[in-house]
């Protein structure tokens, strides 16, 4: 049996690429890192791995009850010592936040949703 090492990617399926990549990039920082002339899709690099998160735009409606959708969530790791800091830029840029802690790790969480309606959440060991 092979070893898993890691997230290789996650693929959101977007209504509007340009303001979903705007989110993942300018909000939370992610890098583009697929060329330019890529058509139809856009993929994200999180942190300093080769992981990347490809959007693919044109789909349909998604259901409201979150637990309906394909998608629950996507966490990313902040350092432990950006959490407030974070926390505030985000409440100052008007984002509806939601807090969670989990529930057998000592990790403590932020959620917040992209401009689709997927729950992000950056998520820092408790100090």
């Amino acid at each position: 049996m092979a070893t898993v090492k890691g997230l290789t990617e996650v693929v959101i399926l977007v209504h509007d690429l340009d303001k979903s990549v705007s989110f993942y990039q300018d909000i939370l920082g992610l890098r583009v890192m697929s060329p330019p002339d890529v058509q139809g899709a856009s993929f994200l690099q999180a942190g300093e791995s080769n992981n990347g998160v490809p959007q693919h735009e044109g789909s349909g409606s998604f259901p409201q009850d979150r637990m309906q959708r394909p998608l629950h969530h996507i966490g990313f790791e902040i350092d432990a010592d950006d959490y407030e800091a974070e926390r505030q830029r985000l409440e100052t840029l008007g984002y509806q936040l939601r807090f969670g802690e989990h529930p057998f790790l000592p990790l403590r969480g932020i959620y917040l949703d992209d401009p689709d309606g997927n729950e992000v959440e950056l998520i820092a060991p408790k100090s």
